[in-house]
């Protein structure tokens, strides 16, 4: 197999990140441990490709403002499919996955987005976006069958090479790549034009509607300030613009800290929706992953692996969960939002899932099934018990 030698950039923590591109055009992004046993050669994608899908299309929804993107492609893309197809997998003679090489930490552009597969004015062989927004005032304008290419990026984030697994199950060296992988993709995705809003996330387990079992997380690259956060944006003017620091010292004056760092707190929010929630804050103002400290990123990467190690705890199987990190968007909100960690899960019990029904999915009026407090003093519980 051919090999290339992609120039390796040193970031945080010893970091080595190798960019090259895929068979179709697409972004591949090695990032090596610190002291990694790869070498500097990566096999080069040779596989022939079909034509990268059209972009997709948003429909506005004239009752509540929101865009939603309509992406058929998305219909294609692999679901649980066996070990030896592991589509995340380093490719092999006989699998012909989307990673060519062997890896540490490897970010791609999907395959099947949902936003993309990139900007007009990105580089590669992705189709030009047909009708783009125009700006946020654009996209703010309520109208009656408005549409809008989706434009926006979509990446797949592996957190190791094995085929299963989670962010929580990875080493603290691991996590700490991880990390700075994030923040230089959330840098580097802020820049692209039309973006808006940058969303790192891990969705773990079926239950939550995973369809691959190997340890990977998501980046979403919005083209507009997402509906959540514009509700956010709405409560700190309507409050103040240290919301997030006065929310931060109710929690950790009350019974739901979960854990304390130099740099972090973990808590049980005090109006928890979902049976297992948790909330993590740095406790200076950061608007996002690229702007964590170097020590505030080495105390998250064992921090965070207490907490998930703690959730898996609780039980004799794996909790699903959708571990959220919301970060400011890239225009608006900069010095009031603040980087934080909105974990949550269904799982009420060893054998019970929580479903929304009636009236949390149609009115958007939650009924918490467990209170904060009860929740916290489980989830210390097990998280005492975790050794990383």
């Amino acid at each position: 197999m051919p090999t290339d030698t992609p120039a390796a950039t040193e970031l945080g923590a010893g970091v080595l990140k190798r960019p090259t591109r895929l068979a179709d055009g697409r972004e591949l992004i090695y990032y090596d441990d610190p002291a990694t046993t790869l070498g500097p050669d990566r096999a080069v994608d040779a596989r022939d490709l079909d034509p990268r899908p059209a972009t997709a299309t948003m429909r506005q929804d004239i009752l509540t403002g929101d865009w939603v993107s309509v992406a058929a492609a998305r219909q294609n893309r692999a679901f649980l499919p066996p070990a030896e197809l592991d589509p995340l997998a380093p490719q092999s003679a006989t699998n012909p996955s989307e990673i060519p090489s062997l890896y540490d930490v490897a970010v791609f552009e999907n395959k099947s987005p949902s936003f993309g597969p990139a900007l007009a004015a990105a580089v590669g062989d992705a189709p030009e976006a047909a009708d783009p927004p125009r700006g946020i005032a654009d996209l703010e304008h309520l109208g009656l069958g408005r549409t809008r290419t989706s434009v926006g990026r979509c990446e797949v984030v592996c957190f190791s090479p094995e085929r299963t697994g989670s962010f929580g199950t990875q080493t603290v060296t691991r996590a700490r790549t991880v990390i700075e992988a994030w923040a230089d993709r959330t840098a580097a995705l802020s820049a692209l034009p039309g973006i808006e809003q940058v969303f790192p996330f891990e969705n773990r387990g079926e239950a939550i509607g995973v369809t691959l079992h190997h340890p990977h997380g998501q980046i979403y690259a919005y083209p507009y300030v997402t509906p959540r956060t514009t509700r956010l944006l709405d409560s700190i003017d309507r409050t103040a613009p240290d919301l997030f620091q006065r929310i931060l010292e109710f929690e950790q004056a009350g019974p739901r800290v979960l854990l304390r760092g130099e740099h972090w707190t973990a808590f049980v929010p005090f109006a928890a929706r979902w049976p297992l929630e948790i909330h993590l804050l740095p406790h200076r103002h950061v608007p996002d992953f690229a702007a964590l400290s170097a020590e505030e990123r080495d105390e998250l990467a064992p921090l965070y692996l207490r907490l998930l190690r703690g959730v898996d705890a609780l039980y004799d199987s794996p909790t699903p969960y959708i571990a959220a990190w919301h970060q400011a968007p890239v225009n608006v909100g900069r010095n009031t939002v603040r980087l934080n960690l909105q974990l949550t899960s269904p799982r009420r019990a060893a054998d019970k899932l929580k479903f929304l029904a009636g009236s949390e999915a149609a009115m958007g009026a939650w009924i918490g099934d467990v209170p904060p407090e009860a929740a916290a003093d489980r989830l210390r519980a097990a998280i005492e018990g975790v050794s990383l």
